[in-house]
């Protein structure tokens, strides 16, 4: 008997521990992230919609978990170059990409990727959906979208637009606006939004569907002159500029969105985590406020609903690229 009981004793002593050590286990788990500075890569250039909209985020989610996040602008090349670093980065939680809808446009301009733009990343979710403006300089006499569209058919092919490089989403809500208002014009890539905009408020490029939040200065003090914006409805930041579909182009909307991805097989709870702190970060007022003054409304999905976005999306952006006749870059 007393060898029955001591090994009963030892038994539930031993259970008692074991639920002890599982217990510490996964609350360690679930606070021990992070321990170290994440690294935000921005496959885009300082200044640029999404770079500003990464570092209000950033900023938020580094106070609330306790770590900086680190924000590492790797533009060029529409994104991929960036795109390719979180792709090969380890899936620790560390490293995490904020980078806009062009994401699901890589696979149809380019015809050689080194990654799988949905195998080599996992959705943690979008952050925001904003519209982009038609700006150009006043100096060109044009004064409504009509003006321009008439310009465009009076010379076929010698009106051109400035993208974030070929297969951004400045370019694409280009060649929709092109395709339904029947015009010809030429695409004139650059590495990000601030030389775009450099080159159309000097005149060498005649217009460009830039993000709202690198314009609208310029906009207020009358240096650029917006004809319209290409989202489904009109932008805060912009309440008296009529939409292209209302400017008499229908057709033309394109829905341009920001979110973060991190590398596949990240694991859930980490996943999770990020999206939670993202969720948290669009709840605070300082974001709000910096997301009204960019025209951007905060929009999120759980990342299982972000993953099966994707996917939708790049199969409805293949029709729109068939239809451009835009050839894959080498």
């Amino acid at each position: 008997m007393p060898f029955f009981r001591t090994t009963r004793r030892a038994a539930a002593t031993a259970l008692a521990a074991a639920a002890l050590t599982s217990l510490s286990f996964g609350a360690f788990a679930q606070g021990g992230y992070p321990t170290k500075p994440i690294r935000v890569i921005v496959p885009f250039a300082a200044g640029s919609t999404t770079d500003i909209i990464a570092r209000a985020i950033a900023d938020k989610m580094g106070q609330s978990m306790g770590q900086s996040l680190v924000v590492d602008n790797r533009g060029g090349a529409s994104g991929t170059i960036g795109q390719q670093a979180v792709a090969t980065a380890a899936p620790d939680g560390y490293t995490v990409m904020i980078h806009s809808s062009s994401h699901t446009v890589s696979p149809l301009t380019f015809a050689k990727l080194p990654f799988d733009t949905t195998g080599d990343f996992a959705g943690v979710t979008p952050i925001s959906s904003l519209p982009n403006a038609l700006v150009i300089s006043p100096a060109k006499g044009i004064k409504t979208l009509q003006d321009l569209v008439a310009a465009a058919k009076a010379k076929p092919g010698t009106v051109n637009f400035a993208s974030a490089g070929q297969g951004s989403a400045t370019h694409l809500n280009a060649e929709k606006f092109k395709l339904a208002a029947k015009i010809d014009a030429t695409n004139i890539p650059f590495k990000g939004s601030a030389e775009a905009v450099t080159e159309v408020l000097s005149g060498r490029v005649d217009y460009y569907f830039s993000p709202i939040a690198p314009v609208i200065g310029q906009i207020k003090d009358g240096q650029l002159l917006a004809l319209a914006v290409g989202s489904p409805k009109r932008a805060a930041a912009l309440p008296d500029v009529p939409t292209t579909a209302e400017a008499g182009v229908p057709g033309s909307e394109f829905n341009f969105w920001i979110g973060m991805m991190v590398p596949a097989k990240t694991p859930r709870d980490i996943v999770n985590r990020l999206h939670d702190e993202v969720v948290k970060a669009l709840a605070t007022p300082e974001v709000k406020e910096r997301f009204l003054k960019l025209g951007a409304d905060a929009w999120t999905l759980k990342p299982e609903q972000f993953d099966a976005y994707i996917k939708d999306e790049i199969k409805n952006n293949a029709a729109l690229v068939k239809a451009a006749g835009l050839s894959p870059a080498q």
